[in-house]
């Protein structure tokens, strides 16, 4: 079975930036859409960011669109999560996961899941 492993949380400043990776294993980055999704206390689980392994198709959710940017390395079997510009209310946990459907943007479409890296932006 696939496994799923998230790095690069922190804390950072309002307007600082900060890298995400995620790494699997058991399977292969090609076969699968890569996502990101985060979660604030009290709050469901949003999309952040996703990128096909398939055609390297990046996509985003409404409230990171040109602040964050999704690359992916198949030969790694990694993704990176580039975070710029970075508000108090991109403040969650953060997930990576994995899905054998093509760009998908709801929890209930991913198959796999990492455990999740935190970030805290300070105002």
């Amino acid at each position: 079975q696939v496994q799923v492993v998230e790095s690069g949380g922190g804390l950072v400043q309002a307007g600082g930036s900060l890298r995400l990776s995620c790494a699997i294993s058991g399977g292969t980055t090609s076969h699968y859409t890569m996502g990101w999704f985060r979660q604030a206390p009290g709050k469901g689980r949003e999309f952040v960011a996703g990128i096909s392994g398939r055609d390297a198709t990046p996509y985003y959710g409404d409230t990171v669109k040109g602040r964050f940017t999704i690359s992916g390395d198949n030969a790694k079997n990694s993704v990176n999560l580039q975070m710029n510009n970075l508000k108090p209310e991109d403040t969650g946990v953060y997930y990576c996961a994995a899905s054998i459907l093509y760009l998908p943007r709801t929890v209930n479409e991913y198959d796999y899941w990492g455990q999740g890296t935190q970030v805290t932006v300070s105002s």
